[in-house]
């Protein structure tokens, strides 16, 4: 390509999504024009500020608490650094020794564990594109949707609910947005098999109105869940968006149910206000247990649209479910 060429290609063609390119560029004129591509790898690594921000809360939070509590080394608040105790007292003999030693250490743990030791962060994430990421981050407003911790705080990764190895799939409603501290803490804790989960979903009950659906009555699906008119509505355009998976209740939905859940419900609500200009809020309900009405025991969340004065006092909303509560006084 020639100076000329690649100096161009820098300064006017280079289209940027990310950091990697000039990274990718820098290493390559830095090691003489040619660069494995696990070397590679560990340049962009050294460039990514989430990953940097993991490894300093394990630092910090984890190993570092561990070799403070045993009195090997400690921890500087001000400077936030470490410091191994008695370092002076060690000659220069004993410390490639000490290094052998732990050389020695961690060769036998890779030699035990193999490529497990890091199945935690490489099963159940797989590759996720950026504009997929950036969907979930959306989501949950740049939060973790564990902790609820903001993203200019810690770090975010989008992760696998159920992982892929667990039978889970790369659907919008099967990832989730947590900071690097949760994600750590989910998968080291979390030894549920989420292989009955995933099969769960093609659940259906025989007889059961809503497992039975036909197609032509879908006004809109998801992988995990679908929309129908309500065949009683109690409002023109009177929906019901409903999980796929025969479910009794909301309480025992599974996360990436609630996640199809949501965005449908949020789907529709554009799509009525586009087509009926004379809706002005909405209610969403749901039933769950005969005595707060539930009829047919399949979880179903309603989404009612309400316009002006279409009842007389609309005051309280879903209160109105127990007669004469909906309507209250602040004293």
């Amino acid at each position: 390509m020639g100076f000329d060429n690649l100096a161009d290609f820098i300064q006017n063609r280079m289209q940027m999504q990310h950091i990697y390119q000039p990274v990718v560029l820098i290493s390559l004129l830095q090691h003489g024009g040619t660069r494995h591509e696990r070397d590679l790898a560990k340049d962009l690594l050294s460039h990514d500020q989430s990953q940097i921000d993991y490894y300093k809360a394990i630092s910090k939070n984890m190993v570092g608490r561990v070799l403070c509590r045993r009195e090997i080394i400690e921890w500087d608040k001000g400077s936030s650094e470490f410091s191994l105790r008695d370092f002076d007292a060690i000659t220069d003999e004993q410390k490639q020794h000490l290094i052998s030693l732990c050389q020695e250490k961690l060769d036998d743990f890779i030699e035990a564990r193999g490529d497990r030791i890091f199945d935690h962060r490489r099963k159940s994430s797989g590759y996720i594109s950026g504009t997929k990421r950036y969907d979930i981050l959306k989501r949950a407003k740049f939060c973790c949707e564990l902790c609820g911790i903001s993203a200019e705080k810690k770090a975010l990764e989008v992760d696998h609910i159920i992982p892929r190895n667990k039978g889970g799939s790369d659907d919008q409603d099967n990832l989730q947005a947590l900071c690097y501290s949760c994600n750590a803490m989910k998968r080291d804790r979390d030894d549920t098999d989420f292989r009955d989960v995933a099969d769960s979903y093609s659940k259906r009950e025989k007889g059961c109105p809503f497992c039975e659906v036909p197609s032509e009555s879908i006004v809109a699906e998801e992988e995990l869940a679908f929309v129908i008119k309500d065949r009683y509505p109690v409002t023109k355009g009177h929906l019901l968006v409903i999980p796929k998976r025969h479910v009794a209740t909301y309480f025992d939905l599974f996360r990436p149910e609630l996640n199809a859940i949501n965005r449908l419900l949020s789907n529709q609500k554009e799509c009525i206000e586009a087509e009926d200009s004379s809706v002005s809020g909405f209610n969403i309900g749901i039933n769950s247990g005969e005595s707060a009405g539930q009829t047919v025991f399949h979880c179903h969340v309603h989404l009612i649209p309400r316009r002006t004065k279409d009842v007389k006092n609309p005051r309280g909303g879903v209160r109105g479910v127990v007669p004469g509560k909906a309507d209250y006084v602040d004293e």
